[in-house]
C-alpha cells in the first residue's frame, strides 16, 4: 500500500512538523512523478501576538539547521531571525564565565514562532517575521492547502481510509459536525499541548504519547538597548544548585528577553526561587519590573520514548511521537518529517512500513536522550559538590585562553544547550582523556585552595567551614 497519483493526505498541526511534513511529501512527490493533494488543519494565526499565535517554544534555531535546511532549498529571511547568538555566559553558584563557541556554524538565532508576546502588537508594523508562519506559507507555496479549522474527531471509513471531522463554526448548529473527503494518508503533527493529542484516541491503534514535563517560559520587555546591554549577543545560562532545577537561559530577542526555566515539575516556586537568584537578578537593572504583562507559558516537554506513533495509513511526527531532550525541537521536527515523507513515498504506508522505515529513527533519538538523561543526572548530582563547579570554570576558561585548543569541554556544554549536536557527541568530547584530567587536576587545586582558605580563618579565631 503506497501512495499513488493524486491521493490524498491530512495533516494535523501547521507548526514547523507539520509544515515540513508537507514540504517534503510534495517535494519528494513531484521528484517522482505523484501529484498528491495535501491539506494542513491548524486554526491558529501565526501573524497574532500573544496566545493566540504561540507555539509554546524557546525560540532559537542554529547555524548548523540552517544549513542543512538551506540545502534542501528551505531558506530564513532575515526578518525571521531576531538576534544572532555568537557566545554564551554560563552562571554556576561559583562564578560566571564568558565562551565563545570555536566554530562559527555552532552560533545560533532567535527567534519568535508567533508574531511575538503579548503586548507586542502595540509595536506594529512588527519588525520580526513568524517562524511558524514562514514554514506555513512554504507549504503553501509548494501546493499545501492550509485550512484555518479545528478538528473535533477522526474516523475510520469502510475501506480503512481516514476522515477528518471538524468543529462548527460561528453560525452553524451546535454540534453539526463537517465531515471530510477520506483520506489516503493521516500525519499527526499535534504537539504535546491542548487537545489535538487526544484526537488519536478515536482510533485505537495503540499510541501513547510520550512522557513530559512541565516548563516555564516567559518573555520580558527590557527594550533594545538595554537587552543588549545587559545580554550582549550571548545566551545565558545557569547551572544553579537549586532543588528540581536542570537548567536555566535567558536569551536576547529584540526588545525582549526570553526566560527559560526547565526542571521536574517546574511551577511558580521554582521560577520565583531561579528568577531571584542573584546570578539572575544581576542581569536586570535595579529596581527593575516588567513595564508591560509578560507573556508567559508552561508547555509540556517529551522526555522520553512514545508507544507506537503509526498505524494504517497514519504516523505521528514531532513532539508528540520524538524529538530531542530539552533542546532542538525544530532540528527533530525537520529531521524526522524527512524520514516520515521517505518512508511513506518509498516504502508506504502501511504500520509495517512505518516500523522499518520510520521508527528507527524515533529509536535512534530516544536513545541518544537517554545519554542526555545520564548526562543531566551527572551535573545535577555534581552541583552538591562546589569544587566540582570551580573546576569546571577553570578548565573552560584555561581553554579559552588558548586560541589552537580544541575547545572540548566549551563546546559540550555549549551543544547541550542549542542542539548543534547529539548527546553522544557531546559526551565523548566532555569524556575526552584530556578533559578528564584538566577537571581532575582543577578539583584537586580547588579542594586545596579550600582548605588553605579555611586554616587560615582558623588561625584568626574564626569557625572553620568549608
Amino acid at each position: 500500500m503506497k501512495l499513488k497519483n493524486h491521493d490524498h493526505i491530512a495533516i494535523i498541526g501547521g507548526g514547523p512538523a507539520g509544515s515540513l511534513t508537507a514540504c517534503f511529501l510534495l517535494e519528494m512527490a513531484q521528484k517522482m512523478n505523484i501529484s498528491l493533494h495535501v491539506d494542513i488543519f491548524e486554526p491558529r494565526d501565526f501573524t497574532a501576538t500573544g496566545p493566540p499565535g504561540c507555539n509554546m517554544c524557546g525560540g532559537v534555531v542554529s547555524e548548523l539547521l540552517m544549513q542543512k535546511m538551506a540545502a534542501e532549498g528551505i531558506s530564513l529571511p532575515k526578518s525571521v531571525l531576531l538576534d544572532g547568538i555568537d557566545s554564551y555566559v554560563l552562571h554556576t553558584d561559583a562564578d560566571a564565565v564568558f565562551i565563545r563557541p570555536a566554530r562559527a556554524e555552532m552560533r545560533i538565532a532567535s527567534i519568535f514562532r508567533g508574531a511575538g508576546p503579548l503586548g507586542a502588537e502595540s509595536q506594529r508594523p512588527l519588525p520580526w517575521t513568524s517562524f511558524d508562519q514562514h514554514f506555513l506559507e512554504m507549504a503553501m507555496n509548494r501546493g499545501a492547502q492550509h485550512i484555518p479549522r479545528r478538528v473535533h474527531r477522526l474516523a475510520r471509513t469502510a475501506d480503512l481510509k481516514l476522515q477528518v471531522f471538524l468543529r462548527p463554526e460561528r453560525g452553524e448548529t451546535a454540534g453539526c459536525e463537517t465531515p471530510s473527503d477520506p483520506y489516503d494518508l493521516l500525519v499527526g503533527c499535534v504537539g504535546l499541548n491542548g487537545s489535538g493529542i487526544k484526537l488519536f484516541d478515536d482510533l485505537a491503534f495503540g499510541y501513547r504519547p510520550p512522557p513530559s514535563d512541565r516548563a516555564w517560559i516567559v518573555e520580558l520587555y527590557m527594550g533594545d538597548e538595554e537587552v543588549h546591554r545587559r545580554l550582549g549577543n550571548a545566551m545565558h545560562i545557569f547551572l544553579l544548585n537549586i532543588p528540581r532545577l536542570k537548567f536555566a537561559a535567558m536569551i536576547p530577542k529584540g526588545h525582549y528577553a526570553t526566560f527559560i526555566i526547565l526542571g521536574r515539575d517546574v511551577d511558580e516556586e521554582l521560577a520565583n526561587q531561579v528568577f531571584h537568584a542573584p546570578q539572575v537578578r544581576q542581569l536586570f537593572p535595579d529596581g527593575w519590573h516588567n513595564p508591560v504583562r509578560p507573556c508567559h507559558c508552561q508547555p509540556r516537554i517529551s522526555i522520553g520514548s512514545p508507544q507506537r506513533p503509526f498505524a494504517d495509513r497514519v504516523v505521528l511526527v514531532g513532539d508528540c511521537a520524538a524529538s530531542r531532550l530539552y533542546k532542538d525541537g525544530i532540528g527533530a521536527a525537520y529531521r524526522m518529517a524527512k524520514v516520515c515523507a521517505l518512508t511513506a513515498l518509498t516504502r508506504g504506508i502501511t504500520a509495517q512500513d512505518f516500523k522499518q522505515g520510520y521508527w528507527p529513527a524515533c529509536q535512534s533519538l530516544e536513545r541518544d536522550n537517554r545519554l542526555g538523561h545520564m548526562l543531566f543526572a551527572v551535573d545535577r548530582l555534581l552541583r552538591h559538590f562546589p569544587p566540582f563547579g570551580q573546576a569546571l570554570l577553570m578548565v573552560i576558561r584555561d581553554e579559552q585562553n588558548r586560541p589552537q585548543d580544541p575547545h572540548r569541554l566549551g563546546s559540550a556544554i555549549w551543544d547541550t544547550f542549542t542542539g548543534s549536536a547529539s548527546y553522544k557527541n557531546i559526551f565523548v568530547r566532555a569524556a575526552h582523556p584530556v578533559v578528564v584530567v584538566r577537571l581532575l587536576r582543577a578539583v584537586s587545586k580547588a579542594i586545596f585552595t579550600r582548605i588553605r582558605t579555611g586554616r587560615q580563618v582558623q588561625k584568626q579565631g574564626y569557625p572553620h567551614v568549608i
